[in-house]
C-alpha cells in the first residue's frame, strides 16, 4: 500500500516550498514559521503502529505568534487495513507560556482527521507542562476518542537529557484509559537517542506496551525499534 498519499504529499510540498523563505527570513530575525519533513521506519502513536509496521513519510508546518499562540498542520501516511485511510492529517491550535523561569505550560486542541474516512476523525485537548527543561508531564482528554463517543484520557511523563557529543536521550511512559469498553486501559513506553546536525536530525527509539496494549492492537503493539531521519527548522 502506498502511504505517501496526495494529502501527505501536499503537506510535504508546502514545507518544501516555504523552506527557502523561512531560511531567508531567519538570516535577519527569528522566523515565526517552523517546518519539518521526516521519514520513519514505523509511525508509532502511544505504543501502537499506525502503519502496520511499515515506513512512511511525515511533514508539518507551524506558525507561532510573538505572544505564544500557534497553529499548524501535520500529516503522515497510515495503514489501518484494507479499505481504511492511507493518510492522517492533523490540524492544531495552541498556546505556550513560561509560567516561571523553569516552568512552561502548553495547551493544544488537536483535530485528528483521515481523508476519505471522516468517520474516524475526533478532537483531543492536550496539555504539557515542562519543568527545568528536562522533565515534562502530559495530560490529554477526548470526549470522543477514536470517534467512539467515549471519554478517553492519556497521562504521560517524560525526560530529556543532553549527552556527550551533542546526543540527546529521551524516555517516556504513558497511560491510556477509557470510560467504556472500547479498549483495555494500557501503558506504553519508549526510550530513544537522537543527534542534530544543522537542519538534519537522526533518531533511534525503542517502543513498547504492556499486555493490555498487546490485547488491544495485536502485533502492532509489539516491542519495536524505530529509526527516524528529519529535516526542518
Amino acid at each position: 500500500m502506498n502511504h505517501a498519499t496526495r494529502c501527505t504529499a501536499a503537506v510535504v510540498l508546502c514545507a518544501a516550498l516555504f523552506a527557502p523563505f523561512v531560511a531567508s527570513a531567519q538570516d535577519e530575525a527569528e522566523s515565526p514559521f517552523s517546518w519539518n519533513v521526516t521519514g520513519v521506519s514505523d509511525y508509532v502513536f502511544r505504543g501502537a503502529s499506525q502503519t502496520d509496521e511499515d515506513p512512511t513519510v511525515q511533514a508539518g508546518f507551524t506558525y507561532t505568534s510573538p505572544v505564544g499562540l500557534y497553529a499548524g498542520v501535520w500529516g503522515s501516511g497510515v495503514d489501518f487495513g484494507d479499505g481504511g485511510p492511507d493518510a492522517e492529517v492533523d490540524y492544531f491550535i495552541g498556546y505556550g507560556v513560561d509560567v516561571t523561569d523553569s516552568v512552561n505550560f502548553d495547551v493544544m486542541l488537536n483535530r485528528y482527521s483521515y481523508p476519505g474516512s471522516s468517520e474516524l476523525a475526533y478532537n483531543e485537548l492536550i496539555t504539557k507542562t515542562t519543568f527545568a527543561e528536562h522533565f515534562n508531564v502530559t495530560v490529554a482528554y477526548s470526549n470522543d476518542v477514536w470517534n467512539t463517543d467515549t471519554d478517553g484520557w492519556y497521562y504521560a511523563a517524560g525526560t530529556e537529557w543532553t549527552l556527550p557529543q551533542d546526543f540527546v536521550l529521551t524516555a517516556n511512559i504513558g497511560r491510556s484509559t477509557f470510560e467504556k469498553d472500547v479498549a483495555k486501559d494500557y501503558t506504553d513506553w519508549n526510550i530513544g537517542v537522537s543527534r542534530t546536525w544543522g537542519l538534519f536530525t537522526l533518531g533511534l527509539g525503542y517502543y513498547g506496551t504492556d499486555s493490555s496494549g498487546d490485547y488491544n492492537f495485536g502485533k502492532n503493539a509489539d516491542d519495536r525499534v524505530v529509526f527516524t531521519v528529519s529535516v526542518g527548522q
